[in-house]
């Protein structure tokens, strides 16, 4: 063999340190080995990461639904009743105010663009829409639609350093709603899902306890090889198996041997690389780094019973350490915004909790140089009703929804929409879900427009059905 076919060999024979091999291309839909042409393998190197800085999405979810009035939206001239008792605050975006709960925000708003007219939620708690755009009920017949996490790896494959494209990081009604789950494209793509009960604390309800049973043991992952297997010993089996591969193709050339064996390789890969349990490990931290992603406690209001702590703050840590070791999508939540009672104390509990985290993490991405390719999101399933009930809390509000997004190479700095006075109704440039998620489609490099996955019929489905990438940011 030529020095010419030999490095040709060399790119596109299994590997997996590299994540570049035979495997990775048949899951991403090329046309296999044979005629493969010099654009479709510049176009899977850029997927697989060769040759361009890594971009990833971090999304963090608001589980309950967050209300928008008393955080990004207020509207000081509404009601007692409809204003609550946060009062507006300056921000470095000349005319732009935020609450008074978000002053570390305010200071760095021009590092953000600020949603006021989300629009289109399905009003339920579950944070599938977020995850992909749609309703729960979306292609079922087939499967389900897959959250966007499972659709990236699907198309750019595992990410840099063996890690796995999508890691999903929530609790509480995310978790056992299993908002983040991979639909028609199966079991193969589903997300890394470590538990972190041990590390936050996400006490669940009562009547969502029986919904995570039902998922089984196996709905989380684990960090650590079975007792009494070395990753040498995994190595050993895993060579064995290699050589009967293409004996194995020839003899079961179907799609489900191949999901198995891109599920197998993820496996390995995940747990003989240490990458992803390292970046979870937050004693490897800068001690002064930990300390930034560490809020103070709450002078005051109130932690409702599903409510977490300001420690919750550092899984926007754990998602940096993440995206760093590879990993292309991840996804937090921070709870409980579900404030049908009391509102304004648990909002006073959660609103720093969550300016504190979006500023550290904001922060710490620019300084390292990763901001311009890393997206941040944080909204919720819905927002929340202007008008208090009758416990102080506030109710599902699915006409007007908010987004917080940074980063991602976007035009930030400015605000997208607006509500009515009483941010009860979208009076200017209503943004839909899915027009999010065409904006984090896009700022990963895939074209949510033409790009397709193949559903269990082997229909080619498009990414989304309506949305556009937001022009105001990605011009």
């Amino acid at each position: 063999m030529d020095e010419l076919n030999e490095k040709k060999q060399r790119m596109i024979t299994f590997s997996t340190k590299a994540c570049i091999g035979r495997r990775s291309f048949l899951r991403m839909g090329s046309l296999g080995l044979g005629g493969f042409s010099l654009a479709q393998l510049l176009r899977a190197e850029s997927r697989t990461g060769v040759g361009s800085s890594h971009k990833a999405v971090i999304h963090l979810h608001l589980d309950g639904g967050p209300p928008q009035m008393d955080l990004i939206d207020p509207k000081p001239d509404a009601p007692a009743e409809i204003r609550g008792p946060f009062a507006p605050i300056p921000t470095k975006l000349d005319g732009l105010q935020l609450t008074e709960l978000l002053p570390k925000v305010a200071g760095i708003a021009d590092r953000f663009a600020f949603i006021r007219s989300l629009v289109g939620a399905e009003g339920k708690h579950d944070a599938f829409q977020c995850q992909s755009g749609f309703s729960e009920k979306s292609l079922a017949s087939v499967g389900g639609r897959p959250a966007m996490g499972c659709v990236v790896e699907k198309l750019l494959g595992l990410g840099p350093n063996d890690s796995p494209a999508f890691v999903d990081l929530m609790q509480g009604r995310p978790l056992a709603r299993n908002s983040a789950r991979p639909g028609f494209l199966g079991a193969p793509y589903k997300p890394f899902r470590p538990n972190l009960s041990h590390l936050f604390r996400r006490k669940l309800e009562d009547g969502m306890k029986g919904e995570l049973a039902r998922l089984g043991e196996y709905h989380s992952d684990s960090l650590s090889l079975v007792e009494g297997l070395s990753p040498e010993r995994l190595d050993q089996r895993l060579k064995i198996l290699r050589r009967f591969d293409k004996l194995r193709l020839e003899l079961d050339n179907s799609e489900e041997m191949m999901a198995s064996d891109a599920f197998n390789q993820r496996a390995v890969a995940i747990l003989t690389s240490g990458k992803v349990a390292e970046a979870i490990d937050l004693s490897k931290e800068d001690p002064s780094i930990l300390e930034r992603y560490t809020p103070p406690n709450p002078s005051s209001g109130k932690q409702f019973t599903t409510a977490e702590g300001p420690l919750a703050a550092r899984k926007l840590l754990i998602a940096r350490r993440l995206v760093e070791a590879g990993v292309r999508c991840v996804s937090v939540s921070l709870s409980d915004f579900d404030t049908h009672s009391d509102n304004f104390p648990r909002m006073r509990h959660l609103g720093p909790i969550l300016d504190h985290a979006l500023w550290a993490l904001v922060t710490d991405l620019e300084e390292r140089g990763m901001l311009d390719d890393v997206t941040v999101l944080a909204w919720g399933e819905f927002g929340r009703t202007p008008k208090v009930n009758a416990k102080g809390g506030r109710d599902h509000w699915p006409k007007a929804s908010m987004g917080i997004m940074a980063g991602g190479g976007m035009q930030v700095g400015q605000v997208i929409g607006a509500t009515d006075k009483t941010a009860s109704e979208v009076t200017d440039r209503p943004i839909h879900y899915q027009d999010v998620m065409a904006t984090l489609y896009h700022n990963l490099g895939i074209n949510p427009s033409s790009d397709t996955i193949t559903d269990l019929s082997g229909r080619p489905r498009h990414l989304l059905n309506k949305g556009q990438p937001i022009r105001e940011l990605v011009l």
